[in-house]
């Protein structure tokens, strides 16, 4: 488990550090233009900047007004379009189940229907003592339009479990191990918060979590019996959408 909670720890880590280097150098110009770029060098009285698009500028010192570090001016959301998201979490709270569900990595391709609408289609891995793989529909409903906008979301799905059966084993006193994992229904419901910075957004999102698996275990008598797990559990999730 402990490998699978570094491995989120680091993607988490790597999303932190896309936005962060979302800020530009900025050149102002003094016939009123603007130029959004990374500064690649100052050198005989000239600035050169390279673009989005790889383009490469100079401009004599004598035409530039200023040079600042900062992000483009928000100019709205996404009013139509494609995209996509990268998301990590955890479920917390302890409850009564055979199995702790620690965390979740998905990746979600959706579409902006009119800004606030969006509908998704995810999968990814989930951990709940064994992996499990989600198949998920999503709809998040945006209650603004603003740059930091509040938002309801509704997901379900089913997962499966990931890997082989598990072969039967014993301790040696007939009890056998659990195997033959089954996924189940997944649900979730919740609330949470985008933030958009130019050409990306990233969110932060608590909800509830339904998801239901089982597994096999042969008892002392060799009768086959069947083991179900309900977990309900607060459910919190950073994600990256671009």
């Amino acid at each position: 488990m402990k490998k699978y909670l570094f491995v989120v720890i680091v993607l988490i880590f790597n999303i932190f550090n896309l936005t962060a280097q979302k800020s530009k150098n900025v050149l102002y110009l003094k016939n009123g233009s603007i130029i959004y770029g990374n500064l690649i060098e100052i050198v005989s009285d000239q600035y050169k900047i390279k673009t989005a698009d790889g383009s490469i500028f100079i401009f004599p010192s004598a035409e530039v007004e200023k040079l600042t570090l900062e992000s483009k001016q928000f100019n709205g959301r996404k009013e139509e379009g494609f995209g996509f998201t990268f998301e990590a979490g955890v479920l917390l709270g302890s409850q009564e189940t055979e199995y702790t569900a620690p965390f979740s990595f998905n990746i979600l391709g959706g579409y902006v229907l009119d800004t606030k609408n969006i509908v998704s289609a995810g999968s990814g891995v989930e951990f709940f003592g064994k992996p499990f793989v989600p198949l998920f529909m999503e709809y998040k409903r945006l209650l603004t339009a603003n740059r930091a906008a509040p938002f309801l979301f509704m997901r379900g799905g089913w997962l499966m479990h990931l890997g082989s059966s598990d072969s039967e084993t014993s301790d040696g006193n007939y009890n056998y191990d659990p195997y033959n994992y089954k996924g189940g229904l997944s649900l979730a419901i919740g609330t949470g918060i985008s933030w958009v910075k130019e050409d990306y957004e990233t969110y932060l999102s608590f909800g509830y979590r339904y998801a239901h698996t089982s597994y096999q275990k042969n008892e002392y008598s060799q009768t086959v019996s069947t083991y179900d797990n309900n977990m309900n559990r607060l459910e919190m999730k950073f994600g990256f959408k671009f």
